[in-house]
């Protein structure tokens, strides 16, 4: 029979079956959870930027501005995200992060702009928008929600309140669709590395 004691030793050596698993596995948990922490982190950074960044004299054109350059800024954040998911060593973890931090910033940026439209044509809401009004009609109107306490009045917080429900299918559909190709991408990249990697070590190996 065999020794129980004796098979645990076994186990726990350095040159036991079961010691890599064990050390993949919690290597592995340990790299999801940091990717987590990052996507929670880069949420809350962007959150706290929106509350914390003086938003209070844009006027009409500041407005436009924050829009159209934050839109550049999105799908900026969300191509190089893409490369590198591509480029990554846990794909799926990389798309994670890169849908945390494009959603946020998206969410973000609209927020600003109705808030910063409302201060700088009053009554382009049915109530005046504080940045948490602003924050709370941008996610009803993404999750399409949309709860009716507050409105868009005037045609140009209409266009922007559309603007947004068009990106907003777009970065469900068409983005979503994107990570997906780029974590195919990546985890072909990388099982094509490991199967060089164990070819070339094993014609190494077969060498006298």
């Amino acid at each position: 029979m065999t020794d129980p004691a004796a098979a645990r030793e076994q186990v726990s050596e350095p040159g036991g079956t079961a010691s890599p698993p064990v050390r993949s596995t919690r290597s592995g948990r340990l790299v999801t959870a940091a990717a987590l922490v990052r996507a929670g982190l880069i949420a809350a950074a962007l959150i706290a930027a929106y509350y914390l960044l003086p938003l209070d004299h844009g006027g009409e054109a500041g407005t436009t501005a924050l829009l159209v350059c934050g839109l550049l800024a999105v799908a900026g954040v969300f191509a190089w995200e893409v490369r590198t998911i591509m480029h990554s060593p846990n794909p799926r973890l990389k798309a994670v992060e890169a849908l945390a931090a494009t959603v946020v910033l998206y969410l973000v940026l609209f927020a600003g702009t109705y808030y910063l439209l409302e201060q700088s044509a009053t009554g382009s809401f049915n109530e005046p928008l504080t940045k948490t009004d602003a924050l709370y009609f941008t996610l009803t109107t993404f999750t399409t929600v949309g709860y009716g306490d507050i409105n868009a009045r005037s045609q140009t917080a209409r266009v922007v309140t559309m603007l947004q429900m068009a990106g907003g299918l777009m970065l469900v559909f068409v983005a979503a669709r994107i990570l997906a190709y780029a974590v195919q991408t990546g985890l072909r990249r990388r099982n094509g590395q490991a199967a060089g990697q164990d070819e070339g070590g094993g014609q190494t190996e077969g060498r006298p």
